[in-house]
């Protein structure tokens, strides 16, 4: 008997808490041991992600809930179970120790295991750079040109040429399909009308960004999709290894996406060094970065789509759902992140 495993996140009112915790009982054995739930941590504000832990057996171990919706569980599972370790990359992310599914289907969770709480967002040291470099150039190598880039096309999507297209296009269907009682507001109006000028000239220079990554992108390969530095993380024992967790955005695409994602996470004096170990990790291969100009244009159209893509979503939201402040909130945020666009990398 697990003491507290019938209550499990019982605070944060997620779906599918009765599948969790059954599957849970079953990992850990609960009819066969004695313990208890000693701590229950948010790791994000919605609920969704939790840590967990328990003393079994007078032991401590802990793991880590995550609820998502079916696409990106299904991303996950692949990831951890059929593309990483096509690659001989088993390693490089948490294993998933039981999954559990709402029987609505709209909620899946997974447990993880706990890799520990530190990240390169906290832990910046040489050797922890240099770890989370080194799997990056790994995971971008191994996967070019690798059979299992067709699956993570069909179950994460394409975060290359046509993102960029796709997600302006999409942007200014639903700016536009925003419905004129969501529009009385005169600043939400003029906000709807500026944002869409910004995705019409994102559409105008279509054609020069995405013949630019088809030339400069070089090969495509599996991307983590959303690699900022909370999501490298940082596991120390016999040396420092990085692993990387949190693949809800995993993709196909020209490396620079990943890239610009990563690099925006250290301080502009220090970008040059860390992609100076990712080039020379992936020296004398096609995956080799252009110069630092190139790559500052490539950088641009790939952060800009990533935007547009946040407005997709933050304006269909306020058509479609009842309470709509928090999507408002976001493409005002997106109108200011387009604004504050600098080069990542010092011209040099």
């Amino acid at each position: 008997m697990i003491e507290g495993l019938d209550t499990l996140l019982a605070d944060t009112r997620q779906p599918a808490l009765a599948e969790l915790r059954a599957a849970c009982a079953d990992l850990l054995g609960a009819d066969r041991v004695r313990g208890r739930v000693i701590e229950e941590r948010r790791l994000d504000t919605s609920g969704s992600v939790n840590r967990v832990r328990l003393e079994i057996d007078g032991r401590a171990t802990s793991f880590i809930a995550k609820r998502s919706r079916p696409a990106p569980a299904q991303r996950n599972t692949f990831v951890t179970e059929r593309w990483l370790p096509a690659a001989g990359l088993s390693d490089s992310a948490p294993r998933i120790l039981a999954t559990a599914a709402g029987r609505a289907g709209k909620a899946v969770w997974h447990v993880y295991e706990d890799l520990g709480e530190l990240t390169l967002e906290q832990d910046r040291d040489a050797a922890a750079i240099r770890a989370g470099v080194g799997l990056l150039a790994e995971l971008h190598l191994r996967f070019a040109g690798h059979l299992m880039l067709a699956e993570a096309r069909e179950w994460g999507g394409d975060l290359g040429c046509t993102f960029y297209s796709s997600s302006a296009r999409d942007a200014v269907t639903c700016l536009e399909a925003i419905p004129a009682s969501r529009l009385e507001d005169d600043d939400v109006s003029a906000l709807r009308d500026r944002l869409l000028q910004r995705m019409w000239e994102l559409l105008s220079e279509e054609g020069e960004r995405t013949d630019a990554v088809r030339e400069l992108g070089g090969p495509e390969t599996l991307l983590h999709g959303d690699l900022w530095l909370k999501n490298v993380s940082v596991v120390r024992g016999d040396g420092v290894r990085a692993k990387l967790i949190d693949w809800d955005h995993a993709g196909v695409g020209p490396a620079g996406y990943d890239l610009s994602t990563f690099l925006n996470g250290f301080d502009a004096e220090d970008r040059d060094a860390v992609l100076d170990q990712y080039r020379e990790a992936l020296s004398g291969t096609a995956l080799a970065p252009p110069g630092p100009g190139e790559l500052n244009a490539l950088f641009d159209t790939f952060e800009r789509a990533r935007i547009a893509n946040c407005v997709v979503w933050s304006a269909f939201a306020v058509s479609e759902g009842p309470h709509v402040e928090w999507a408002i909130e976001d493409l005002r945020m997106a109108e200011q992140w387009l604004g504050q666009l600098e080069p990542v990398l010092e011209a040099r």
